[in-house]
């Protein structure tokens, strides 16, 4: 029987995660791969889990975990299911993530929606990366790849947008210290950050983004199937590439010079 390939997406109930899930099911398709492909589908919705299995090519193998990913029992019951089943995490994909305090200032943001923020962006990526390292150090033979998205509010923020910002800061730690600390292990970790795609929760900059200047301006979007591109390329890197940091950004985008 072959070793097949297990890809850990969270955040997969739409938007980003939705995409790369698709895109990867019809990269590398169960049936014609040497290795076959499971995908591991997280969120809080199971309806909409279901819905982005049913857009994955058909054929493909489809492993739905309905949970928190900041929640410590969510998250160890979900690598306990996979480690379980398929024995092994060849990529996970730390998707899932809020804004709750767009354009808020700091002085006036509600601290319980600050600490919400930063246990979703931040504690979901940290409980599930620690779980997958886990299990790729330890599977035959060790190693695996993990991908955070990031953004690039990470080196440039918008204005009052101190959550989401400190949030993604604290990924490039998490990603840096992962790639350091997994080499022992062949673990490699990314940062991908990206700029403007079009999904519900990314898609207000074509509405309109206020600018430093204090300006409102419409903003360049792309097409959210540049992300699952993305992914799918990392995926099918050989596991001796490693690739720290990625910035994907819509054309024309006020990210260079920004401010």
């Amino acid at each position: 029987m072959s070793t097949p390939r297990v890809i850990v997406i969270t955040g997969a109930s739409g938007g980003i995660g939705r995409t790369c899930a698709v895109a990867l099911s019809h990269a590398f398709p169960s049936q014609a791969q040497p290795e076959p492909l499971v995908l591991v589908l997280s969120g809080r919705r199971e309806a909409e889990l279901e819905a982005t299995a049913k857009e994955c090519r058909e054929g493909t193998t489809v492993e739905i975990c309905v949970g928190d990913v900041s929640s410590d029992k969510d998250v160890q019951r979900m690598f306990g299911t996979v480690k379980e089943k398929y024995g092994r995490v060849d990529l996970l994909f730390n998707n899932a993530g809020v804004d709750l305090l767009n354009s808020v200032p700091l002085e006036e943001a509600d601290m319980s929606k600050f600490r919400q923020v930063l246990e979703v962006n931040v504690m979901s990526a940290v409980l599930c990366t620690s779980q997958a390292i886990k299990i790729m150090k330890e599977q035959s033979p060790p190693g695996g790849r993990i991908v955070n998205n990031g953004s690039i509010s990470a080196t440039s923020p918008r204005p009052n947008s101190a959550a989401y910002t400190v949030s993604k800061h604290a990924i490039t730690g998490l990603t840096r210290s992962t790639s350091l600390d997994g080499r022992k292990y062949s673990i490699t970790a990314t940062q991908l950050d990206i700029g403007n795609a079009q999904t519900a929760m990314g898609g207000h900059a074509a509405k309109g983004c206020r600018q430093a200047d204090g300006s409102i301006k419409s903003e360049p979007m792309m097409d959210v199937a540049n992300v699952g591109k993305t992914l799918v390329f990392l995926a099918g890197l050989d596991p001796a590439a490693d690739v720290l940091h990625l910035e994907l950004l819509a054309a024309g985008m006020p990210f260079v010079g920004r401010g």
